[in-house]
């Protein structure tokens, strides 16, 4: 019985989707793939159908009509897998940014060691990052040191998006409630767990930037961030957030 999903958002992922399914398909440990995918004008998803027939019953694709952001597209694929009997649900992005290999260490983080949100973090031991310029990482370390002072969680990589959630930690936010659909979904859905009392780890993994297709980081994707974190903190000081 497969117990654990593969979240995929994709758009404009031609160069990437098919070698990103086969590596997750190809781990020790049996995971499913759901590719939630923002009417690609590249052919995504055309890629997606072809393949679910060589993958049947364990490759899954939801259509979306244009781009409507990352964090409503994890949402969308967090009510899709909680509809269903899967009790880990994973992000992963399609580009080879997060190493597949590393799947298995986010499931047993939560499935044998206790944890119920592991982290795939590049700045738990150091500043694990490859092919980013120097001006990039700084700023990304920068940013998650932000948002740690900010929000007082416990957590070095605070907008890593190589997460695993067992099932009970989406049932218990309101997914609805989810203010942010930029880069700061990942930052307001850790954020929400820490409210709720749930137990986070982080894993040391190497994150290694894109080398094919271009990446979907914006100004106003990063502006969302650095005022929402302030909003969303002010916020849960006054018991207003929507957990």
């Amino acid at each position: 019985m497969v117990n654990g999903i593969i979240i995929i958002p994709t758009f404009n992922e031609i160069e990437n989707i098919e070698r990103i399914i086969r590596n997750v398909f190809s781990q020790r440990r049996k995971f499913h793939i759901l590719v939630v995918d923002d009417n690609s004008p590249d052919g995504t998803a055309t890629r997606v159908r072809t393949l679910q027939a060589e993958f049947p019953e364990k490759l899954y694709l939801e259509e979306r009509t244009g781009k409507q952001g990352l964090g409503t597209a994890y949402i969308h694929g967090f009510k899709w897998a909680l509809k269903r009997d899967y009790e880990y649900i994973f992000e992963m992005d399609a580009d080879f940014s997060h190493n597949p290999n590393d799947l298995v260490r986010l499931y047993n983080t939560c499935k044998r060691d206790g944890a119920d949100v592991a982290i795939g973090s590049r700045y738990i031991t150091g500043v694990n990052v490859i092919n980013w310029p120097m001006n990039r990482v700084l700023m990304s370390w920068l940013a998650s040191r932000y948002v740690r002072f900010i929000t007082g969680m416990d957590v070095e990589d605070t907008t890593a998006g190589f997460v695993c959630y067992k099932r009970e930690v989406l049932e218990a936010i309101n997914l609805d409630k989810i203010q942010f659909v930029g880069y700061a979904f990942q930052i307001e859905m850790k954020f929400k767990s820490h409210l709720l009392g749930f137990k986070i780890v982080e894993v040391p993994v190497i994150f290694t930037d894109r080398t094919r297709g271009t990446s979907k980081m914006s100004g106003s994707i990063i502006s969302e961030a650095a005022f929402g974190v302030i909003k969303m903190k002010l916020k849960s000081l006054f018991n207003r957030i929507k957990v």
